[in-house]
């Protein structure tokens, strides 16, 4: 990966042209620069997903945006739309689904360009900077939302208080669920914000017995739900201990390399298991509604803004887990 300067783009037919405000960094585009993702890459291309900014030119027969208008993108820039999971609206599953950032020139960049009907606006109570943020946020209403049936009351274990994680709890809380994030020491930071977010109970799991401790909370039930964020084959073993019978044990979090699973604990409890793949229409909605109502806060997650040129810097600072969301701005 390397800084690159390259044509400014312009917008074709049905497409808009957005000066990007900021640009969040993903795990998957740390998968990436590591090659060692499995969604389909076309280099050389512009990564960066996590996004929003202003249209300032749009395409012929565009309709539903102006120029400067604040928006963001669905990272699906194409698809099919013919497959059964087209057809279903879970064109995230999409066989030829290409993907912004990663298929086409996506957000590290002053400018991006998407496909008009890709783009969602931003609420006036939603800042630019907290936009950057839907991406991820719609990640995780597709997760605990689209696919983990989470009930008023219920106790949710969400596994790595990352940025994901703590979207991850506040989406169930929103849902009226309690909820529970368990951490390393590396995450103590993190683990401060999850409680200030509205954590019943945050764990760090090299100071704390993580079986005793939800044992306790759960009166020894178990937690109804899992919310698996860190990507972590020993947090996955953790959470199929942890969870009840017939419970609910969600994937999020990418591993990036193949892990061992003891299948036999999805057997014996009988638990509904999914992994969740990016995000759909219904998914970004769900977000937009729980970012404009303030059911969830993004600003308390972004810990670092880096110009683009520092990128080494800032990939460097995701791996170390210093801070939380870093995002990198673009050269004006």
């Amino acid at each position: 990966m390397e800084v690159r300067d390259l044509p400014e783009p312009r917008p074709g037919p049905g497409q808009v042209k957005i000066e990007v405000h900021a640009t969040g960094i993903c795990g998957s585009d740390l998968h990436i620069f590591h090659d060692d993702i499995d969604i389909p890459i076309n280099p050389p291309v512009v990564t960066g997903h996590e996004f929003a900014g202003t249209v300032v030119e749009i395409g012929a027969g565009v309709e539903n945006c102006s120029a400067g208008d604040r928006v963001t993108s669905e990272t699906a820039y194409s698809y099919c739309g013919t497959c059964r999971y087209c057809a279903a609206g879970f064109y995230n599953l999409c066989p030829q689904r290409r993907t912004l950032g990663y298929w086409y020139n996506g957000a590290f960049a002053r400018f991006t360009v998407v496909p008009a009907d890709r783009i969602h606006k931003l609420p006036s109570s939603v800042s630019l900077r907290s936009g950057a943020m839907l991406e991820p946020l719609a990640c995780v209403t597709h997760a605990a939302i689209d696919l983990t049936t989470i009930e008023s009351g219920e106790w949710v274990l969400v596994s790595g208080p990352g940025a994901i994680g703590l979207l991850a709890l506040q989406v169930a809380r929103a849902r009226g669920a309690r909820a529970i994030v368990s951490g390393t020491a590396v995450d103590r930071d993190r683990l401060r914000v999850a409680a200030d977010l509205g954590a019943t109970q945050v764990i760090d799991t090299d100071a704390e017995d993580l079986d005793s401790a939800v044992a306790e909370i759960t009166g020894g039930q178990g937690v109804d739900v899992v919310l698996e964020c860190a990507g972590s084959a020993a947090a996955v073993d953790s959470g199929l201990n942890l969870i009840r019978k017939q419970g609910r044990f969600t994937q999020i979090g990418l591993f990036g390399k193949p892990v061992t699973l003891n299948f036999e604990k999805i057997c014996f409890k009988e638990l509904k298991v999914t992994g969740s793949l990016g995000s759909k229409r219904s998914s970004w909605h769900a977000a937009i509604e729980l970012l404009a109502q303030g059911l969830v806060q993004t600003d308390p997650l972004i810990s670092h803004e880096l110009p683009i040129t520092e990128w080494e810097r800032a990939f460097g600072l995701f791996e170390e887990k210093s801070g939380i969301k870093l995002m990198l701005l673009p050269v004006r």
